[in-house]
């Protein structure tokens, strides 16, 4: 079963709580803290497997998790860190953020590995908030949590050449002939469920590859069918190879099924649409008459498109088709993909803002910066929550909150937890 689109659930290890120990050795009256850190959760890396080309086994398994670090123990004992967790997937898989549909990987290359979610920092332990004015903190902090993440795993074929046409144009039988692919050929009116990859070796030494693309009909880029899934393999090809029947033999108006295909393909993404593109006519062994071609030649000319006849039953005219695609690919470059794959490498930024709002009658304090801080303070401890505002303090908040009017009892909500505020 090919597949090229789900939906996983990836989490990445929390962080191992900091300890809170105090030295107990024989003779030593009031020993010191000596709360180890807790160790950092494992991060969730994608890398290529080179013997992939599908994403079926995510089918059955949709939740992954890297392990968590080991809390910090007495002693000034470290827990020990997370292992991290590597997820293989086919070359040329994308890898998106289902909630903003942000690009956080793109595993186009051989060996590829990218870092996703980042596993949690440990909790310090209570001996790291040792000072000369607090020398026995009662106090640690718990670990953060790892990242989560519903994400997209999207596979787009890795092909130089793409077959388009509407279904039953003669594709799979094209593709058949100039490579050593078995595609299921017959005289269906509906589309070949399965994009299709082959090698073309030509008789001079050089070699490319070509997808046959499910057959495109109207409204595919806006959902029509499996139009959607099927688009998206032509996107990194570098040349579009446009298979029209010009047979007459069912009616059909090359010109009107050249117009229609195109109109998808612009209506799915401009860059896509201005793709380098042949118009192959097909069937010519076929042929009733010569007003089809005709019609189909002059739209060439009008388009500056180059044309040419084949019968891809026959093999007539396939041999200077293929010996003109291998010199065309030589000039196009590989380079020349989506907007967002002009850079290969999605690096994570860690959100540092946040925000302040007044809602009957509670400032609600939302961002990264300062929940991070709430959840690695222990609201018992009152040594905890001096040092919990010595770091709103640096980040501003109070400041803030002053600014817009907070009085002595009023309420501020950070994450879970409503606090008090005084003066």
């Amino acid at each position: 079963m090919f597949t090229d689109y789900v939906k996983i659930i990836a989490k990445a290890g929390d962080g191992g709580n900091g300890a809170i120990s105090f030295r107990r050795e024989k003779y030593v009256a009031a020993g010191g803290p000596d709360g180890g850190n807790g160790g950092k959760g494992g991060d969730v890396y994608f890398e290529v497997d080179p013997n992939a080309n599908t994403l079926v086994d995510f089918r059955y398994k949709k939740k992954f998790k890297a392990e968590h670090g080991n809390n910090g123990e007495g002693g000034n004992k470290y827990g020990k860190s997370g292992e991290d967790l590597t997820i293989y997937v086919p070359i040329g898989t994308v890898i998106k953020d289902a909630t903003t549909n942000r690009v956080l990987a793109d595993l186009s290359n051989e060996k590829q590995r990218e870092l996703v979610l980042k596993g949690g920092r440990g909790g310090k332990g209570n001996s790291h908030f040792a000072t000369a004015t607090r020398q026995a903190p009662h106090f640690s902090q718990d670990g953060e949590k790892g990242e989560e993440k519903e994400l997209i795993l999207e596979l787009k074929l890795l092909a130089d050449v793409g077959l388009i046409g509407f279904p039953n144009v003669g594709k799979s039988t094209f593709l058949g002939r100039t490579t050593s692919a078995t595609p299921k050929i017959a005289d269906y009116h509906f589309t070949t469920l399965e994009p299709n990859l082959g090698v073309v070796k030509t008789e001079y030494g050089d070699s490319f590859v070509i997808a046959d693309i499910p057959g495109i009909i109207e409204g595919a880029s806006e959902g029509v069918g499996l139009g959607l899934q099927f688009l998206r393999h032509i996107e990194r090809t570098r040349l579009l190879l446009h298979i029209i029947d010009v047979s007459g033999i069912e009616g059909r108006d090359p010109v009107d099924d050249f117009e229609k295909i195109n109109n998808e393909l612009r209506k799915y993404s401009e860059k896509l649409s201005k793709r380098t593109q042949i118009i192959v006519a097909n069937k010519i062994d076929s042929m009733q008459d010569k007003t089809n071609y005709e019609k189909l030649e002059k739209l060439a000319k009008q388009k500056h498109l180059e044309i040419f006849k084949i019968s891809a039953v026959t093999g007539e005219g396939v041999s200077d088709l293929i010996k003109h695609v291998s010199e065309l690919l030589k000039t196009l470059p590989k380079e020349d993909l989506l907007e967002y794959e002009t850079k290969k490498t999605y690096k994570l930024e860690e959100k540092e803002n946040y925000t302040i709002i007044k809602e009957e009658g509670k400032y609600i304090i939302e961002g990264e910066p300062v929940e991070r801080i709430m959840r690695r303070v222990n609201i018992a401890d009152n040594e905890s929550l001096y040092y919990f505002q010595k770091n709103l303090d640096a980040l501003g908040v109070n400041a803030r909150l002053k600014e817009m009017g907070i009085k002595e009892g009023d309420i501020v909500k950070i994450a879970d937890y409503e606090l008090e505020w005084e003066d």
